[in-house]
């Protein structure tokens, strides 16, 4: 299904301002697992940007949580690198791979003291 007609740039600027917008947009067609040209999914923005309920919400309707962006790095890594616990707990809850990307999430929380929820 094709989804509205929405300049993708604006996308990635909702997602990465945890915009409950950008929900409606995917809900309208838009592809929940559109990526920037650095390979940055919606997940990947928002959960870097400390966004957990977007995350969640982008989960719930198909969100790959696992997908690596262009440098291998997985959502769940940078939720760890900027220490985002409710990001933290919303990827592990939808299945988000401790093990996945380089450097992995499990390695991100060893560099840096943290310690990773149980899934």
């Amino acid at each position: 299904m094709a989804g509205p007609e929405v300049d993708p740039d604006q996308l990635f600027e909702l997602a990465r301002a945890g915009a409950d917008l950008l929900v409606e947009f995917v809900d309208a067609g838009v592809d929940a697992d559109l990526a920037d040209a650095q390979g940055n999914t919606f997940v990947m923005l928002a959960a870097y940007n400390g966004h957990g309920g977007l995350v969640r919400a982008l989960a719930e309707r198909g969100a790959d949580v696992n997908r690596l962006n262009a440098r291998g790095q997985s959502p769940l890594a940078g939720a760890v690198f900027k220490g985002e616990d409710d990001v933290i707990a919303a990827l592990v809850a939808a299945g988000a791979d401790p093990d996945a990307g380089s450097p992995s999430a499990r390695a991100t929380a060893q560099m840096f003291g943290r310690t990773l929820p149980d899934a």
